[in-house]
């Protein structure tokens, strides 16, 4: 088969397969008719969010197409719509799946664990079959009618619009109904986190779909189509056609390499560990099948840097990937000095474990600096600016399984809640809980994946735009350049400060209603009476559509009111500050968050006390407080850094 080929072919089998894999869950039974009525709860509640969500994108796509249109040129507004429309599909056909499949993972755990394991995983490989093959068939369709990698941009800047109101308004829907459902029913009624009594616990399940399902489909969605339009529009300058097409052809690859690794996704006694091996063991034919695609598709170049520097880079970009993500695992799992190091100091209150927490985040930060410090000067060393981009293509190439890894986290806890509050049974409950502690570990493991391939995404956009508007250096002894680079460190700051403030203002608002039904509908604590759960999911879906849109309008307007006011140099400054502070924030967010969650999970296995003790009370103060740290504001961090150079590269032709 001719290479150039493999790019389509490859893009319509990963949606074939996700339509096969779709097509094999929904004829899984999804258990008793309680399950299915919880089930069903949890499905209607997500898609009603998504489909007011749309309804207030489409307004913005709407609004910045005629601007596009009217400003930069028609075809850069096709293109920004086309990205928009593809990256809002990948995520809805994943977050559909994955509602259906939460009961039907619980009932697989019926037969056995592994077929729990399989259930919810093969869910998650769904969403991440959806985004690489709709991203590259999204691009090739997007080059097919416009012949430009310039137009290519409009494509990534309508994902980024996508993914950023995505992840915001999920991060802010389900953190808002997971602090309303633990300050109230854990910490003040002492029932179980899933317990059917709580009314704020199904907003809290459609709240991890909506968040950690269509939130980081999108999120990655991004990072994805961005590193490739980045790769290929330095490899048209650097080698022609062929730099052109390989990232399209590695991307492929690592389509076929992700398909052939959930096959060796088989669970023992340890879920973990199967999905680790499907993962190492597509990254282990990505990088043997790659090298005789460079080899062959570069082997003309005579001078400069060779194929085999180019093989390096992308091999320096996918190892960093998997070094990030055992760095995050490290640092958040229940298994490691970190989070017992939290554990312990709950002990002493609620103060000290937030310290501790605090702490290790921040300590966090060592390992993926030196990781992606080192994969930049390899890459850089190797291949030029061109290598930096082939190895955020080469991160990103085995994101249709590592993506899975990450959507069977929340599908794994759905499930875990289900069995709780169908009242499966012991056994059933033991396994669906087993299955859900590995899920926090991977979605700990996917957003240090997600935060460590938006940095390497961001320094690629970064490099088109210095060789767009033709900057050699970024001067620091200029005032302008100065005053971009302190804008652009400060963005991050002010975007976590606006979502954390918005979780905690409708987490407020859930708390009162929480308690509110408690106190006045009667028999609710006897199980007598049914909690009105669609109230919460109205508080927290109004109030995410609500709050998503400041952050959205300062992302998108600051980068431009810099580059015109103050220049496209100083617009340079401000990228890079953005990327520095925005990757180290990010960083320390998703790793604390994920270390105090882990951190109250250990201690509910009977370590320092178990549950109700003055320990575990402590860890649910810390967890409440990692919430909004690792699953809003932490994540909305990577589209920014990323929306931000889109940003400066669709509109590079005003600043000049």
């Amino acid at each position: 088969m001719d290479l150039f080929l493999l790019a389509p072919v490859s893009g319509i089998i990963a949606l074939v397969f996700a339509a096969y894999l779709a097509f094999r869950l929904k004829a899984k039974s999804p258990g008793t008719e309680k399950m299915a009525e919880i089930s069903k709860l949890i499905s209607e509640g997500a898609k009603s969010y998504l489909k007011k969500q749309y309804k207030i994108i489409s307004v913005f796509v709407v609004i910045v197409a005629v601007l596009l249109g009217l400003v930069i040129n028609p075809l850069t507004a096709v293109a920004f719509v086309m990205g928009a429309i593809f990256s809002g599909l990948a995520g809805n056909i994943g977050m559909r799946i994955a509602t259906q499949s939460n009961a039907k993972t619980a009932n697989a755990c019926r037969s056995s664990l592994n077929d729990g394991l399989r259930t919810a995983f093969s869910s998650g490989t769904v969403m991440g079959m959806c985004v690489t093959g709709l991203g590259l068939i999204g691009i090739l369709i997007s080059y097919y009618l416009f012949q430009d990698t310039s137009i290519l941009f409009g494509f990534g800047f309508g994902a980024s619009s996508i993914a950023l109101f995505a992840r915001v308004g999920g991060g802010i829907y389900t953190k808002a109904a997971d602090v309303g459902a633990d300050l109230v029913g854990k910490v003040e009624k002492g029932i179980p986190e899933d317990d059917p009594r709580n009314p704020a616990v199904i907003a809290d399940n459609v709240g991890d779909n909506v968040g950690d399902v269509a939130g980081m489909g999108a999120d990655l969605f991004e990072s994805y189509v961005a590193s490739i339009i980045s790769a290929m529009a330095i490899g048209l300058l650097a080698f022609g056609n062929m730099g052109l097409m390989l990232p399209l052809v590695l991307a492929s690859v690592g389509i076929f390499s992700s398909i052939i690794g959930y096959f060796f996704v088989r669970s023992g006694r340890n879920p973990g560990s199967a999905m680790n091996k499907g993962i190492f063991v597509s990254a282990g034919i990505m990088a043997i099948v790659s090298y005789f695609v460079i080899e062959q598709m570069l082997a003309h170049i005579s001078a400069g840097f060779g194929s085999i520097g180019i093989f390096y880079s992308m091999l320096s970009g996918l190892v960093s990937g998997i070094l990030i993500g055992l760095i995050s695992e490290y640092y958040t799992s229940d298994e490691y000095e970190p989070t017992h190091s939290i554990s312990e100091a709950s002990k002493t209150g609620a103060g000290t474990n937030i310290i501790t927490g605090f702490a290790v985040g921040m300590e966090s930060t060592i390992g993926p600096i030196i990781v992606i410090g080192s994969a930049i000067l390899i890459s850089f060393y190797f291949g030029g600016l061109y290598g930096v981009t082939i190895a955020a293509v080469g991160m990103l190439s085995t994101l249709g399984i590592t993506l899975a890894a990450d959507t069977y986290g929340p599908v794994a806890d759905n499930a875990a809640g289900i069995a709780e509050m169908a009242d499966m049974g012991p056994e059933i409950r033991r396994k669906a809980e087993s299955l859900d502690a590995v899920g926090n570990t991977t979605a700990a493991i996917g957003k240090g994946f997600a935060i460590g391939s938006a940095a390497l995404t961001a320094l690629a956009l970064f490099s088109v735009y210095t060789k767009t508007i033709g900057l050699s250096v970024i001067d620091l002894m200029n005032p302008f350049v100065i005053v971009g680079l302190f804008i652009g460190g400060l963005l991050p700051f002010i975007f976590s400060s606006i979502t954390i403030k918005a979780v905690g203002k409708t987490a407020y608002h859930m708390v009162r209603e929480v308690r509110r039904q408690f106190s006045s509908i009667k028999g609710i604590m006897e199980g007598k009476a049914k909690p009105n759960y669609n109230r919460c999911i109205e508080i927290s879906t109004h109030a995410a559509l609500k709050e998503m849109i400041i952050p959205g309008g300062i992302a998108v307007t600051v980068p431009i009111a810099v580059g015109m006011l103050l220049g496209a140099e100083a617009l340079g400054g401000l990228l890079a500050g953005a990327l520095l502070t925005g990757f180290l924030l990010a960083l320390t967010m998703a790793n604390s968050g994920g270390a105090w969650d882990n951190a109250k999970k250990y201690i509910e296995e009977g370590k320092f006390g178990g549950k109700g003790s003055d320990a575990h009370k402590a860890s649910v103060v810390g967890d409440t407080l990692g919430d909004p740290f690792k699953d809003t504001a932490g994540p909305s961090l990577n589209i920014l850094i990323k929306l931000v150079s889109m940003v400066a590269l669709v509109f590079a032709s005003l600043f000049l």
